[in-house]
C-alpha cells in the first residue's frame, strides 16, 4: 500500500514539475539552474552524512554513489549555467 502512495507522489511531482518548467520564460532558466545547483549541493551534504554514518554497509555504498551522482549533477549544472551566461556577454 505504501508503494502505491509513493508512486502517486512521484507521478504528481513529475506532472507538477513539468507544468511549472514548461511555463517558465527562457530568460529565467539561468537563475533557476543556479537554484537547482544549490539544492544539489545540499544533496551532497546529505549523501556525505549517509556515507560516513554508522548505518551499515549498504548505506555506505548507497551514500558513496549518491555523493558521486550529486557531485556530477552540481558540476554539470554549473558548467551549463556558465555556458548560458557566456552567451549574454558582449564580444
Amino acid at each position: 500500500m505504501t508503494a502505491i502512495y509513493l508512486l502517486f507522489i512521484l507521478m504528481l511531482s513529475v506532472f507538477v514539475g513539468f507544468e511549472l518548467i514548461r511555463k517558465v520564460p527562457a530568460t529565467l532558466h539561468t537563475p533557476l539552474m543556479s537554484g537547482a545547483n544549490a539544492i544539489s549541493g545540499i544533496t551532497v551534504i546529505g549523501a556525505l552524512a549517509l556515507a560516513g554514518g554508522e548505518y551499515g554497509q549498504w548505506s555506505t555504498w548507497l551514500g558513496a554513489i549518491a555523493v558521486f551522482l550529486a557531485t556530477v549533477n552540481v558540476v554539470g549544472g554549473y558548467l551549463v549555467t556558465d555556458r548560458m551566461l557566456a552567451m549574454f556577454k558582449k564580444k
